[in-house]
């Protein structure tokens, strides 16, 4: 465990207990739903966990490398924001998925793309936007969305 996780979760537990102190009702509600929420939350998790297991399990790290790595290229890109498009991830379960296929070899600026288009864009929802938004913003939302992903992962790249 590093530094930064330790200060987080401290800083967490210190608020918590100010919390607690100060107003313990509320704070119990809160905690409860919390609780629910996680409970929610957590077949989606184990999916997505399962999910990649198989995926880090079956595909070789060469592959993953090679499609997604520092030499994929434009074509890494296109197939992170491809999937990043497709995919409904929640966020929460994007982070640790990127961090995976960068330990697999898959570049920063790819996983960037990955995660910004996995946030951004949203070809699962297009019926449903189209409906509540009308075609033409949603169009040129996940137009420009899809732009901005790629711009931020080559400046991931470049930053990386």
């Amino acid at each position: 465990m590093n530094l930064t996780v330790v200060s987080i979760n401290a800083i967490a537990l210190a608020c918590l207990a100010l919390s607690l102190f100060k107003e313990r009702t509320k704070t119990a509600r809160a905690l409860r739903i919390a609780l629910k929420s996680g409970i929610g939350l957590a077949p989606t998790l184990l999916t997505i966990l399962v999910l990649i297991g198989l995926v880090l399990g079956f595909v070789p790290l060469e592959t993953i490398g090679r499609i997604l790595g520092e030499g994929s290229g434009a074509g890494g890109v296109l197939t992170a924001a491809l999937l990043g498009s497709v995919l409904h991830i929640p966020s929460l379960v994007s982070f640790p998925l990127g961090g995976s296929l960068m330990k697999a070899g898959a570049s920063a600026s790819v996983v960037a793309v990955f995660i910004t288009t996995l946030t951004m864009v949203g070809f699962v929802t297009i019926p449903v936007e189209i409906r509540v938004l009308g075609k033409r913003f949603t169009f040129l939302r996940n137009g420009l969305s899809l732009v901005a992903a790629v711009i931020i992962g080559l400046l991931v790249g470049v930053v990386a």
